[in-house]
């Protein structure tokens, strides 16, 4: 029997749809999918929640919703992973309603967290301890000896920054610990960048003050992102490699996507998950499924 491998997928909310069919196109075809995976969470915010970080989403979504998006994932045998990386939060922002209603909520002993900023951490180990909590890859820990230390923590997970992912001494060292390692196979944001953690702050600020703002002047940034794009970085992880990865013990992987097109999201799917030679089949049902439920 093969190993078991967890994939953990983008958007709580933005790939509601997408997430229902993939996870239960792997139950309907699993000689489809490579044995052994599975969906370990989804992870992501609701709409307007200022703890979040990584990527500002706007808007705002009812308690009744919530509760049908935590529980349709959940009934799936799939935990949701809150994106709490908010790299400004302040002890001010600790008693937000929207926020604390949400981790209410989704308060069941099942779903997890992602977390960057102490105060919010210790604020939510101490109020919500049934959550799994994670180190979220927003601390850009690139320095080996930190992130041993970060790995000595009480964390379900800690997500290895993409800039390791293909580093032969850092990977090594993180064997005997690979179990709790979580590694970002597909970002597309360029190596080593330098405005990353910048572009981070400018996020966390959009979503703190519901303010769109302006582009962030990135130089990196080309166009429309593209998954064949994505997969020329040199810290991208094909789909080739994985099985390496999973005999040394790494078992979580995760996909990008909550800011980028469907279509992506959809490639980098299939691309990942299922078979070779059935991925044409597989993307063809996704596109077909969300068609319909959307009523085109």
């Amino acid at each position: 029997m093969a190993k078991e491998v967890y994939w953990h997928l983008p958007g709580i909310t933005v790939h509601f749809y997408l997430n229902q069919v993939i996870i239960n196109l792997m139950k309907e075809y699993p000689d489809k999918f490579h044995e052994g995976y599975k969906i370990g969470s989804v992870y992501g915010t609701f709409p307007g929640a200022i703890w979040n970080g990584g990527r500002a989403v706007f808007g705002l979504t009812s308690k009744g919703d919530m509760e049908k998006i935590i529980k349709t994932y959940n009934g799936l045998n799939v935990p949701v992973r809150f994106t709490w990386t908010n790299s400004l939060i302040e002890e001010k922002h600790l008693n937000d309603t929207y926020c604390n209603l949400i981790m209410e909520l989704a308060n069941n002993g099942f779903n997890q967290v992602l977390c960057n900023r102490p105060v919010l951490e210790e604020y939510l180990k101490k109020t919500y301890p049934n959550f799994k909590y994670l180190s979220s890859t927003t601390k850009r820990i690139v320095d080996p000896a930190e992130l041993m230390a970060e790995l000595d923590k009480d964390y379900y997970l800690v997500v290895l920054d993409y800039d390791l992912n293909h580093d032969e001494e850092v990977l090594k060292a993180l064997e005997p610990k690979a179990d709790k390692i979580e590694i970002l196979v597909d970002e597309v944001c360029f190596p080593h960048c330098p405005k990353r953690v910048d572009h981070y702050k400018d996020e966390s600020l959009m979503q703190l003050t519901f303010e769109k703002g302006t582009s962030f002047d990135c130089p990196n940034k080309k166009g429309r992102p593209d998954f064949s794009e994505c997969m020329k970085r040199p810290h991208f992880i094909s789909a080739d490699e994985i099985g390496s990865y999973v005999d040394r013990g790494f078992v979580n992987f995760k996909i990008v996507g909550r800011g980028l097109p469907i279509d992506m999201v959809i490639d980098s799917y299939v691309y990942y998950l299922a078979l070779e030679d059935e991925r044409d089949f597989i993307k063809e049902k996704i596109k077909k499924t969300i068609n319909k439920i959307l009523g085109r």
